[in-house]
């Protein structure tokens, strides 16, 4: 069995013409959710429990995706506080055919761990290590200051 990455996830996904806008294009929509859907998937991996979605910050569309590319999806927890994690994600797009692959997008979600009653819960810390963990950590401070001083809880 393969070791996983508490703090990391990869996921691919073809996208296909159920998720195509009028230009032929993957809808911002359908992307929209399949972000979601990894930070979903990170930050409940990460803290072992359920989770929601508190915010997604600067999801920058650089690129657009064709229907029948290959989307992988790099995520990374970059910073917890005590019941949130920031959840960076990357958006690779490859065509299969041409073998080109197009950097398509980045965001943040911060994710909320939440009990059995839906209530917020405590989370690990996230200790950084690496070079890039620490870059992203502190990062993350910033974004998170400035998240709550426009928006404070």
């Amino acid at each position: 069995m393969q070791n996983f990455s508490k703090n990391q996830l990869t996921m691919s996904i073809l996208m296909t013409p159920s998720m195509a806008n009028f230009s032929g294009k993957v809808h911002g929509g359908d992307l929209l959710k399949l972000l979601d859907q990894v930070a979903y998937a990170l930050s409940a991996r990460y803290s072992g429990r359920d989770v929601v979605t508190l915010s997604v910050d600067r999801v920058l569309f650089k690129n657009p995706i064709p229907i029948g590319t290959l989307v992988t999806f790099l995520a990374s927890v970059n910073y917890t506080g005590k019941t949130s994690m920031e959840i960076g994600i990357k958006v690779i797009s490859e065509d299969i055919q041409k073998h080109t692959v197009t950097h398509t997008n980045s965001c943040f979600f911060t994710m909320v761990a939440v009990d059995e009653n839906g209530r917020p819960t405590p989370v690990e810390s996230f200790v950084p290590k690496s070079a890039d963990e620490k870059r992203r950590w502190e990062n993350a401070k910033i974004r998170r200051k400035n998240l709550l001083k426009e928006n404070p809880i």
